[in-house]
């Protein structure tokens, strides 16, 4: 009996680890095939004076997307409103001008150029207060890179469901730190 228990205890054991990944997001130690494949791409890509952006698009709202330096995680990756004052992003329309284009390039990867201002912009559609990129130029690196923080994701098009591990860092501003 001893020896089906062990067993038992042991099949439990491996299926409550199991569960604990996919739960943890699976996440070093309990690493995907297509989590291991991201991180070993992230950690090649060559350095230099650029970022690496992913447009995340969600109707009305006002940020742009995900920017993180080369070979940096997506997880500390910031989510970016444009300031497009000297370079206009790639599917910029005119403001009120309906058309099915904009935001045609959701989830594409770019190589951007540019800095962060120490600005920050209040986006009242999705209630987050986030910091401001100003682009001077952008490549397309991939036009379908696939997951952005993990394989199990779900995009919507009706709230900020793509956010990483440690959720949207959300910027502090003096009126905040007032409340």
């Amino acid at each position: 009996m001893s020896g089906v228990s062990s067993l038992t205890f042991q099949k439990l054991f491996i299926l409550k680890l199991a569960a604990l990944c996919a739960l943890a997001g699976l996440q070093v130690g309990c690493e995907s095939p297509g989590m291991a494949a991201r991180n070993a791409q992230i950690a090649a890509e060559p350095t230099g004076n650029y970022y690496i952006g992913r447009r995340y698009f969600v109707p009305y709202t006002r940020f742009w997307g995900y920017i993180r330096k080369p070979r940096q995680s997506w997880d500390d990756a910031r989510l970016v409103v444009m300031d497009e004052s000297s370079y206009k992003t790639p599917d910029r329309l005119k403001e009120g001008q309906s058309d099915a284009s904009h935001g045609y390039d959701n989830n594409v990867e770019y190589r951007v150029f540019g800095s962060y201002s120490k600005d920050v912009a209040y986006d009242p559609n999705s209630d987050l207060v986030l910091p401001v990129f100003r682009p001077t130029g952008m490549e397309v690196i991939n036009r379908n890179p696939g997951f952005l923080f993990k394989p199990s994701e779900r995009y919507s098009d009706k709230y900020v469901s793509l956010v990483p591990r440690g959720g949207v860092k959300v910027e502090k501003t003096e009126i905040m730190e007032g409340r």
